[in-house]
């Protein structure tokens, strides 16, 4: 087993400081005590000693979109002090990796031994301990299924019982509770993950244009020896331009590469620009997906990608979620289950109808379920949609698409919510109550607490 060496840091001793706040869409700030643990034992005497009145709650990047890394006047705990890859063993294909350590580091790290991560997320800034609350997905769901498939074990640290080595043989039930469970089973101070051989350092693509959701999901389905697949959705343009789809099907390259031979950081990707202002209009969107459409194959085939342009493409411009202005914006992301796709062009028909803007769109297909209580993914079809949060209805048209995705047996993410009620949280989650009784044995006085959970009544 290989230790690897990480930038040294001077982290800051957990003092609270005021500090303001947001989930990624912007749509929310709130003012909050931020803490900074700078180990384990800190971070567990936190949960253990004297409470906050309003609780606190773990936050990693402040990548979610919605309120689940925020405490309104309560306190939140910053794990960036948390950070760093301790062992890799390329025999027993493990990584041992604190939990504020990023994506980024955590593949730069990988990729000088000549190993990967079998699932990323689709941006390499999110933090191991946020991409495990969340049980991220990412292109290759029905092959690799979700970040919570291959976590051996997580370091979790407990208000009721501190520090706690939790895996499927130790506490199978804690286990299930914390993989997607939003930080409100414990904070999640490291994980040993499941790591593959790096292959060539990039991507095959074939690419498609088609006419319309249904055959984007038809394309996607039909197989093909691909590993990775997304399509991009144009769900703003007019007329029979509405849900044309950009297919993108991939692969990994198939020659594997050793540390010597390895000559580039296949994820760490750059800032390309910094977005200085909102720009996003419904018809400049309209006109970038025209060219977007016009200046994609038609048909391309064994296409090179390299990772960063596979695996991450938002992460080349920083800051892109100002684009969408001081209020900031709403992803709606949500999976239906085989049989029913019909669901997804009725519910895109109805925004249309109500006028929501919807300026960035896509679709991915979702394998099994992870077996995380509160884990998103369930095998189907999953839509993601970015559009601003101060577009006249949304809360309505928003609020009838939750209907629409309920009786349809689907969900929505709660990474990406911002706005949903308990009601539909119970109806959408069956594996619910399980959730909050195990929630209720380790931390029986709510120490955890987020205004997600209090929003959704997870929490007082």
């Amino acid at each position: 087993m290989s230790p690897v060496e990480t930038p040294s840091r001077t982290a800051r001793p957990a003092v609270g400081e005021r500090a303001v706040v947001s989930g990624w869409g912007r749509t929310a700030p709130v003012s909050v005590t931020l803490v900074r643990p700078t180990d384990a034992a800190q971070l567990s005497g936190l949960l253990s000693g004297e409470v906050p009145a309003r609780g606190l709650i773990p936050r990693g990047a402040g990548r979610s979109y919605g309120d689940a890394a925020q405490n309104e006047r309560g306190a939140v705990l910053d794990m960036a002090a948390l950070r760093g890859v301790e062992t890799i063993d390329r025999h027993t294909r493990e990584a041992r990796v604190r939990a504020g350590t990023t994506f980024a580091e955590l593949l730069e790290a990988l990729a000088a031994e000549g190993m990967t991560l079998p699932v990323v997320p689709g941006t390499a800034h999110l933090t191991v301990g946020g991409a495990i609350a969340a049980d991220v997905h990412g292109k290759n769901h029905p092959r690799d299924g979700s970040i919570a498939r291959h976590v051996r074990s997580l370091h979790l640290c407990t208000p009721a019982f501190g520090e706690l080595e939790v895996s499927e043989r130790e506490d199978p039930e804690l286990f299930a509770a914390t993989l997607g469970g939003m930080g409100l089973t414990g904070a999640i101070a490291a994980a040993t993950l499941r790591i593959v051989p790096l292959r060539r350092p990039c991507f095959v693509a074939d690419v498609d244009r088609v006419e319309s959701v249904e055959a984007a999901m038809e394309l996607m389905a039909s197989g093909g020896g691909h590993s990775h697949a997304i399509a991009w959705i144009d769900l703003i343009s007019r007329g029979r331009s509405f849900g044309r789809a950009v297919v993108n099907r991939s692969r990994e390259g198939e020659e594997t590469v050793s540390a010597e031979q390895l000559g580039l950081r296949p994820a760490h990707p750059g800032l390309i620009a910094r977005v200085p202002s909102p720009v996003l209009r419904p018809a400049t969107v309209r006109a970038f997906n025209r060219l977007y459409w016009l200046r994609s194959p038609r048909r391309g085939r064994e296409l090179a990608m390299d990772m960063g342009e596979a695996l991450f493409p938002l992460d080349a411009v920083g800051g892109w979620n100002r684009l969408y202005g001081r209020r900031g914006l709403l992803q709606y992301q949500f999976v239906v289950p085989d049989g029913e796709e019909w669901t997804i062009r009725c519910l895109l028909e109805m925004l249309r109808a109500k006028r929501v803007p919807m300026y960035l769109a896509t679709l991915k297909r979702f394998g099994s379920a992870s077996g995380g209580l509160l884990s998103f993914p369930i095998r189907g079809w999953t839509v993601a949609v970015d559009m601003p949060a101060g577009a006249p209805g949304i809360g309505e048209a928003l609020d009838r698409a939750d209907l629409m995705v309920t009786a349809a047996g689907g969900r929505v993410y709660l990474a990406k919510d911002a706005r949903m009620s308990p009601e539909q949280l119970a109806s959408m989650y069956p594996q619910l109550p399980s959730f909050l009784e195990v929630r209720a044995r380790v931390d029986p006085h709510e120490t955890l607490r987020s205004d997600l959970s209090r929003r959704l009544g997870l929490t007082r």
